[in-house]
């Protein structure tokens, strides 16, 4: 029987966790970490992570290597080559190779994260710049001050535009981004009154976008007193916004959105469970990274509360493969694969960004997540560490069926494989009347159609 959030105490859950003989810190907890904390890892990294042991290998993902800034240049010049073609889907393209290549998943990690929290589409605001400038505000407050992120989201042009808020004037105040930052981005249903959202709304007149830029107009704001939620002044657009920072529930319902996103997405957490985090969330200023610290060195997250209870995403189906054997491929054709899934980058279906969980899986999408796969691993353009998949395993020593297999469900399954699983996809690669190559191909394409294979 499966464990639940019944069988255990917070306080007991949210202490530390310690590597003992019954539950080692081994290559299956590693990958378990990064698939959460990233989209997966490689077989390297996996023994990178075991030597370092849990807490080290958290503090690097959460403090990333001096490789990044060089990696952030290349990328911001690739996305500078991608947006003179001003199409959008490339650019979800140039995001896609981003994540696959990052130095820093867990920053990549955060940045659709926030992506799915502060939703914004190409498909409204259709001006490729606005769309990576939101981009890379998401990933500069990634992991650092939520306080920064939603006063700069607030100015954003994209989320303005999205919102229809790109005028906002003291006769008629748009309420769009004041109901959906009360809503949506920071303390969700039943924490404020439409009177709340009609005062914050008139703290953001004049605020407009000219040319694609923010810009205060004066003489469209509305300089008399505001009632938001109980305080009274004669508030800005910022101050309207610390006053909803400052409520208890701001840091309780990112907290809860961050444990869902990290933890199980099918628990209900109730504030009992969400306390420690919230608690950590204040001490810090709102800062992220302490939160996702305790999170990620949490007896709650080794635990089965956590282990293979989140449904991938798309995304992260699609790039974790990729990440997991050193593949390359057409990222532009690969985001077309994941617009038929539901989840293309800079393109969520509205301001309530993705729903997740659950709602990746039905008849349909159950056939195209295998598809997805094959076409991943079946495409001529696909390289795994810049050879064909037969040359890849070889250079690892993987020359047996069962050695394979088990090095696959190790990268790439949440869950241990059944005896009978196991033993069907060890015969479909041992198997003759083909070559190594395609069978191998073959055998891929089946674990990814697997259950198992649909758990993160």
């Amino acid at each position: 029987m499966s464990l639940t959030l019944a069988d255990l105490r917070p306080a007991d859950a949210w202490q530390r966790y310690e590597p003992s003989a019954d539950q080692p810190f081994n290559r299956r907890l590693a990958a378990h970490l990064y698939r959460r904390a990233g989209m997966a890892a490689s077989s390297r990294e996996l023994d990178e992570a075991v030597r370092l042991g849990p807490e080290d290998a958290v503090k690097r993902l959460l403090t990333p290597e001096a490789s990044v800034a060089q990696f952030d240049q290349e990328m911001h010049r690739f996305a500078q080559v991608t947006l003179a073609a001003n199409n959008p889907e490339l650019l979800a393209g140039w995001w896609l190779h981003r994540m696959r290549h990052t130095p820093a998943p867990l920053v990549e990690k955060m940045t659709l994260f926030w992506h799915g929290r502060f939703a914004t589409s190409a498909a409204r605001v259709r001006e490729p710049e606005l769309m990576l400038q939101q981009n890379e505000l998401f990933r500069r407050y990634a992991l650092g001050d939520f306080g920064g992120l939603v006063r700069d989201i607030a100015r954003d042009p994209a989320m303005l535009l999205y919102l229809d808020s790109a005028t906002n004037g003291k006769v008629h105040p748009n309420e769009n981004f004041a109901r959906e930052v009360m809503e949506l981005f920071c303390l969700g249903l039943g924490n404020y009154t439409e009177r709340d959202i009609q005062e914050l709304a008139r703290c953001f007149t004049g605020w407009e976008i000219q040319h694609g830029r923010f810009k205060f107009n004066p003489f469209q704001h509305d300089y008399g007193s505001k009632t938001v939620l109980g305080k009274t002044g004669k508030f800005d657009g910022d101050e309207g916004l610390a006053v909803i920072l400052d409520q208890p529930a701001a840091a309780e319902f990112i907290c809860g959105k961050l444990l869902r996103f990290f933890v199980a997405d099918d628990e209900v957490f109730t504030p009992e469970w969400i306390a420690p985090l919230t608690t950590k969330f204040r001490e810090t200023n709102l800062t992220v990274a302490p939160v996702l610290e305790m999170l990620f060195t949490s007896r709650l997250f080794y635990s089965e509360i956590a282990v293979g209870r989140r449904i991938r995403s798309p995304i992260e189906q699609g790039i974790g493969v990729l990440r997991a054997l050193d593949g390359t491929t057409n990222m532009v054709q690969l985001a077309n694969r994941l617009r038929d899934l539901g989840q293309m980058p800079l393109y969520p279906p509205n301001v309530k960004g993705w729903d997740g969980g659950r709602a990746w899986i039905n008849s349909s999408t159950l056939l195209g997540r295998a598809n997805l796969i094959r076409s991943l691993v079946e495409s001529p353009e696909v390289r795994f560490g810049g050879s064909s998949l037969e040359q890849s395993f070889e250079k690892q020593g993987l020359l047996s069926a069962e050695a394979t297999i088990d090095h696959l469900a190790e990268l790439l399954v949440a869950v241990p494989l059944s005896v009978e699983v196991r033993a069907q996809l060890v015969t479909t690669l041992a198997q003759g009347g083909s070559s190594r190559e395609q069978r191998l191909r073959q055998t891929l394409h089946l674990l990814g159609s697997l259950p198992e294979f649909q758990l993160a």
